[in-house]
């Protein structure tokens, strides 16, 4: 046996390795199976197996190439990888190289944005109490977009020409490409950060879901759901659909859409308050005219075409309660009298000379009674002075120079004037 036809482990492997990579169809290779035991090491490294129902083919995948990937791998997933199989010499294992790897039946886009759809719907960034309302006069709006497109010009036209009291700021973003997805996110903290807007309008025009993708990215959904200000979402044509469209507070088809949500058309404005003043004018012309009416009906009302007639009525009514006031003292003292009578009638004494001294006993209270009536000490000429409280004066003490007083006599009263 010759020595030179003696070979290593290592040597073995190398030579299969260098067989390998000549052949053309292993260096240039697609393989179709179910993703099993993946794994991504802290070096950025991707190291998974496929399998089929018959066999497994070990895989790695380097960082520089797992960065490209858009989708998140998860086992189960079938797949198809593209890549060249060869030996790693070190173990003897031959294995898939990966260079690219995409979902098989869906695109590797469709399932990206599938995957951060339930991602950030189980985490409740969708939920619509987090949604804040638009609001109805926005005095600023931010417009992150793209300065160069035709969507930012579409929307500067129609929110001057429906609502021109707004000040529209422009915030400048690329909006496709690989540096997009962090310009926006930044656009949008810078505006929440210094107060620029009321109002944020984010998006761009038409394109092919490669083109939209920057607003499918989580870093731009999750800067959306943490802004304060209000944001609409104006991404593409109205069939097109991204994740921001899900996490924004409305969803616009377009953009041109988005501004016409934005603010509201100053001609229907103008049309309801020309409406409201009509209808104010109406309803202040019928008021008017009830009034003119009460007006008129109290003009030809008795106190206004004889204002005497007024305090005639109360003096009328004034002497009617003094007469029923002395009707009343005259019943009392009567009742009482009748009553005098009766007790004495009772009482022990010494015959009529008892009854005689009891008698004239009730004569003298009876006439002492009728004095104390302030109907007889009226008749007799004298007046209760009152003042403007209602309280009677019994000392010239109780009043001063200019003080107001009210007489009242047996006939009627007298407003006087202390001088």
């Amino acid at each position: 046996m010759r020595e030179d036809a003696i070979l290593t482990p290592s040597q073995v492997g190398q030579y299969l390795k260098n067989m390998m990579d000549r052949d053309r169809l292993l260096s240039q290779l697609l393989v179709r199976g179910e993703l099993s035991n993946y794994k991504m090491y802290p070096s950025g490294h991707h190291y998974f197996t496929l399998k089929d129902g018959e066999g497994a083919l070990r895989c790695v995948m380097f960082r520089s190439d797992a960065m490209s990937l858009r989708f998140r791998p998860e086992n189960g997933i079938q797949v198809i990888a593209a890549g060249r199989v060869t030996v790693f010499p070190r173990d003897g294992q031959y294995q898939l190289y990966c260079a690219r790897l995409t979902p098989e039946g869906v695109g590797d886009l469709s399932l990206a944005f599938e995957q951060l759809k339930e991602k950030l719907f189980r985490e409740g960034l969708f939920d619509q109490e987090h949604k804040k309302t638009i609001p109805e006069f926005p005095r600023r709006i931010a417009l992150i977009t793209s300065p160069a497109g035709a969507a930012v010009r579409d929307m500067i036209r129609i929110l001057g020409a429906r609502w021109p009291l707004s000040e529209v700021k422009v915030i400048p973003v690329r909006v496709q490409g690989a540096e997009a997805p962090q310009e926006i996110a930044a656009a949008i903290q810078w505006a929440n950060f210094h107060g620029a807007a009321d109002l944020i309008i984010t998006g761009r025009g038409g394109g092919s879901m490669e083109d939209l993708w920057a607003f499918n990215e989580e870093v731009v959904a999750r800067a959306i759901y943490r802004s304060e200000i209000p944001v609409i979402s104006a991404v593409g044509h109205e069939p097109d659909v991204t994740i921001a469209d899900f996490v924004a507070d409305l969803r616009a088809s377009t953009p041109s859409n988005a501004a016409e949500l934005a603010v509201p058309d100053q001609n229907e404005i103008y049309a309801v308050l020309l409406n409201n003043r009509e209808r104010l004018e109406g309803a202040a012309a019928v008021k008017l005219a009830r009034y003119r009416q009460i007006l008129e009906r109290l003009a030809g009302s008795r106190p206004m075409t004889e204002p005497a007639f007024y305090f005639r009525e109360k003096r009328l009514l004034l002497d009617y309660q003094s007469s029923r006031l002395a009707h009343g003292l005259r019943q009392s003292a009567n009742w009482q009298r009748e009553r005098l009578t009766a007790l004495s009638s009772r009482l022990p004494g010494s015959g009529a000379r008892s009854v005689s001294k009891q008698r004239e006993r009730l004569k003298t209270l009876a006439a002492s009674l009728d004095a104390m009536s302030p109907l007889k000490v009226l008749g007799r000429g004298y007046a209760i002075a009152q003042r403007a409280d209602g309280k009677a004066v019994v000392s010239n003490g109780d009043v001063e120079p200019g003080d107001r007083l009210k007489l009242t006599l047996s006939d009627g009263s007298l407003d006087c004037q202390v001088l």
